[in-house]
């Protein structure tokens, strides 16, 4: 299933209002993957938003509405995790997410060096 573009539209505007980030979009395997400031922030993937945050949060996301684990190989895969639509219906939640992803991006580290030039 491709990514919903109005949820797509909905990350990159609001993306667009902070100051200071260096946003790429790359499209993989029918996923968006929204790249600030050289790392993977948050993704959209069919209807849901896909989000990288701070792994010692999980607990705490457990309890939100949407909330679906991420699984690799069979074992929840910590630091990202899932929000189904009914998880961000409303601004605040939303923005509650792509803050969460936007907060951990700025102590996270690159999987890829920059290249210099």
């Amino acid at each position: 299933m491709r990514y919903n573009t109005n949820l797509a539209d909905r990350v990159r505007e609001y993306l667009a209002e902070k100051p200071n980030l260096e946003i790429e979009e790359k499209e993989m395997f029918n996923v968006l993957n929204f790249i600030v400031n050289y790392k993977t922030c948050v993704c959209i993937s069919g209807e849901k938003l896909m989000l990288r945050f701070d792994p010692s949060r999980q607990e705490e996301l457990y309890e939100k509405d949407g909330y679906e684990s991420m699984l690799m190989k069979g074992k929840e895969y910590k630091g990202y995790c899932y929000i189904n639509p009914d998880g961000f219906k409303d601004r605040k939640d939303f923005e509650f997410f792509l803050d969460l992803c936007l907060e951990y991006n700025k102590v996270s580290k690159s999987s890829k060096k920059r290249k210099t030039k």
